[in-house]
Formats: C-alpha cells, structure tokens, sequence
C-alpha cells in the first residue's frame, strides 16, 4: 500500500459478533492497527494503547480499530480479559487473514499478520503506512503529530 492509494473495502466482524464495513466511515478518518496474535504481550499493550488514547482519536475525528488473526470468540474473552471498553478489535479469521492480504500484511510462514499502522482518510484513501518489528509495540505519537499537523 502506498500513500494516497484507495483504501480496501471490507467486512469483519469485531468482538461482538457486529459488522465492521470500512466504506461505512467515509467522512472519518479510521486507524487500522494490526496486530499479529491476541493473548500476547506486546498485542496486548498495542489495543491498551489505543483504548487509552480513544478520546484523543475521536477529538481528531478517527476511529481507531485493533485487527488480528484470531476468531471472535477469542477476541470477545481477550477485549473482557484486558478491560477494553470502547476499542473494537476485528477479527479476520475467515478467510484467514483475508484482510491482512489485501493489505500487502499477511505473513503466509507465520499464519498472522504483520504489526502495522494504517490510517485511512476521509476520503477512503491511505494517508499513512508502516510496518513496525514484531517485538515493538507502535509509536500512536506519530500518528498524532501526522492528525495535529506537527
């Protein structure tokens, strides 16, 4: 995915079991954050972070969701176990990591996603991309200074 490109449209299901359909959004600005497995600690401060930087997203007019491989089962006890309370995490289980794919993000060898940040614009198009080590938990500051204009 390059800058300015068109987004992907898609349908997931979040942790309880409702429609998640990106082209719903237009008029929003919405951050994917992908994350290769639930139940793991560094995924697990990843979705922390957003939920805690949630308000901070809706005043700049952004809806943050968390994505990852993992049914929705597992992510309604995940969401439960870590005290989300508005983040929604997505789950592209089936078919397996279709989501991922169509984002150039899909580690076929591991079986899940990259960890990545993908903020679509308004407009449904890819304002900002990367693809961050695997041990790393992602930087939200670059995200604010890019959505602030600092």
């Amino acid at each position: 995915m390059k800058i300015g490109e068109e987004a992907p449209d898609f349908v997931l299901k979040d942790q309880n079991g409702e429609d998640f359909r990106l082209s719903d959004f237009r008029g929003k600005k919405v951050l994917l954050s992908f994350h290769p497995l639930a139940w793991t600690g560094i995924c697990e401060k990843q979705m922390k972070a957003l939920e805690e930087n949630h308000e901070r997203f809706e005043g700049l007019n952004v809806v943050p969701v968390g994505i990852s491989v993992d049914p929705v089962p597992s992510k309604k006890a995940w969401a439960e176990h870590i005290g989300l309370k508005k983040l929604r995490i997505l789950s592209d289980f089936w078919p397996h990591g279709g989501v991922a794919k169509l984002y150039g993000l899909f580690c076929e060898k591991e079986g899940f996603s990259e960890r990545a940040n993908v903020l679509i614009d308004e407009e449904g198009k890819v304002a900002f991309f990367k693809v961050y080590p695997i041990r790393e938990v992602p930087d939200l500051e670059e995200i604010f200074k890019l959505l602030e204009g600092g």
